[in-house]
Parts: structure tokens; sequence; C-alpha cells
């Protein structure tokens, strides 16, 4: 029997004036065709940034939105699980240590340490996403990734979890 538990993206925004909103897009499949549910979550203090401790100040803000959330069975984060292929910790590694459900990460730059992360080019980009990985294979991730929902580079439950944080609202349907 198929797991019946979500799957959710999330990302985290940082207003000029301080704070952080999170955002949790629901789907009931890893492909994100068929969205179930939004979350937003709003703090009103945030560690400050600090080069080689990002998660320190996401970390929080992730495990806000996921709070009020069902279980999940996956999570897609912006950004990288490991930060090169020896395993040093980036945020989706933080995040799949203390959730404790399998975590993709999706970046949009390189990042030079990360030799091990796999390139994805979706829909018509030239430019490709980089997908890490905690707690299936990269390929699993990669293969995930490929499939989600939307034509840009950026799958479509992402650019909505995005959008939601920078917005801070979910509109009536």
């Amino acid at each position: 029997m198929e797991d019946q538990r979500l799957v959710g993206a999330v990302d985290v925004h940082y207003p000029a004036d301080g704070g952080a909103r999170a955002a949790l897009v629901l789907a009931d499949d890893p492909t994100y065709a068929r969205i179930v549910g939004e979350r937003v979550e709003w703090l009103d203090t945030v560690a400050a940034y600090q080069p080689g401790s990002f998660y320190t100040r996401e970390l929080p803000a992730i495990q806000a939105v996921l709070a009020g959330a069902p279980p999940l069975r996956l999570l897609v984060v912006d950004g990288y699980c490991d930060l090169d292929p020896a395993g040093r910790p980036g945020l989706g590694r933080h995040v799949h240590q203390a959730i404790g459900i399998p975590v993709i990460g999706v970046a949009k730059t390189s990042f030079h340490t990360a030799s091990h992360a796999a390139a994805v080019r979706r829909g018509a980009a030239t430019k490709p996403l980089f997908v890490t990985a905690c707690g299936l294979t990269i390929a699993e991730a990669a293969r995930i990734v490929t499939s989600m929902a939307g034509p840009y580079r950026l799958p479509d439950a992402l650019r909505r979890a995005d959008a939601l944080a920078r917005r801070g609202t979910i509109p009536a349907p």
C-alpha cells in the first residue's frame, strides 16, 4: 500500500523590516500536480544571517510552518542538503535531522563545493537547478524534481511557496 501522507515544499522570506514568513505548499504526490493545502507562518524575530550557519536562521521558520501541518513523507526545500560530497550539512540536512523525513534540496545557484549535486534542467531552461538529497538518493531526488509540475525551470510548488512567503497571504478560493 502506498504511503498516504502528503508531500511538502517550503520557502522562507525575510522582509527588510525584520522577522520571517515561512510558507508550505502541500500535495498528495511528489509531482505536486494537485496542491491540497497551503500554510503560512510569521516569526517576529529570527537569528541574524551568519555565513556558514544559514540553517540557524531558516530552520526555526520551517519548523514553525510544519508544526501545524499534517504528517509529511517528503519535503522539498530551497537550498542544499549537503554542501559537499563528504556530507557537510546544509539547510536540507538540518531539516532532515530535525523532522526525520526525506528532504530534497533544490538550489538555483551552484555552490563551489557541491560537486555531488545533480544538475537538473526543466522546461526550456538552459540553466540547471542543483539537486541534493537526505533520506533518498540524489538520483531519485533528481527524478522527482524533473517530474514536478510546472513548465518552468523552478517547479510550480517551489514558485508557489516562494510567492506565499513573500506575500504572506493565501487568497480565498
